[in-house]
């Protein structure tokens, strides 16, 4: 059977991992949360004193860069794969608020898209692979057969991550992660390396009133569609 290369892009909590998971799962292909790995380097910066709300030491980070690695191990238990960081899993450590705070930072820096992006490409060599981020379908995989851009209003992503915060035990409140949300929404979109946009051939997709359960009929079905193109 032809295997294809789904990009999944579009802003933070509009369910981009959660429907890629579950596409990757359907199908039998690989998934990588490419938001992931640009976290854990983050959270390297965070951990090495490179980055913090009164500094960020850029050019000594990029120095450090070739200590990163970063590959991913699959949980049966959770059936996806997690972010191992220099042989680490640090799955849970990546998903705070605190390394949100400084993740887009981190992303706009060249070497670092560099590095990352080259690491995606060999991933998805052999296709079958579907991935989520902010430059998939216009950096990393320009030529994937099925492009999706996901949007919702700002206050919708905000209540659906900080209920997954809340629920994990995270001290925060809606406002804060509101703020995250805008700020990380500016500086996705307004960056010189790799600004968050929508593809050309990218269908659109606002899920400010789907649900999961919707979200994922709809991207399966023009999965399909596109499966039967090339069939």
């Amino acid at each position: 059977m032809y295997k294809i290369t789904i990009a999944i892009d579009g802003y933070s909590s509009t369910g981009k991992s959660t429907i890629a998971k579950q596409l990757a799962k359907s199908l039998g292909y690989k998934y990588v949360d490419s938001g992931a790995m640009y976290r854990a380097v983050t959270l390297y910066a965070m951990e090495n004193g490179f980055i913090s709300e009164s500094h960020f030491n850029v050019n000594d980070f990029v120095l450090e860069l070739d200590k990163i690695k970063l590959d991913f191990e699959f949980n049966e238990a959770l059936e996806f794969s997690e972010i191992i960081l220099n042989n680490e899993n640090v799955e849970k450590q990546i998903r705070t608020l605190e390394v949100s705070s400084f993740v887009s930072q981190v992303s706009a820096i060249a070497e670092v898209r560099y590095q990352l992006v080259k690491l995606q490409h060999e991933m998805g060599k052999n296709k079958g692979i579907v991935m989520d981020g902010r430059d998939i379908g216009t950096v990393v995989f320009p030529d994937a057969e099925l492009k999706i851009f996901l949007n919702a209003s700002a206050e919708v992503r905000a209540q659906r991550r900080f209920d997954e915060l809340i629920s994990r035990g995270d001290a925060i409140t809606f406002e804060d992660v509101l703020r995250n949300v805008n700020e990380r929404d500016y500086i996705d979109s307004h960056r010189e390396e790799s600004p968050l946009t929508k593809a050309e051939d990218a269908i659109e997709i606002d899920t400010t009133h789907l649900s999961l359960q919707e979200q994922y009929d709809k991207i399966f079905q023009l999965v399909n569609m596109t499966l039967e193109d090339y069939e």
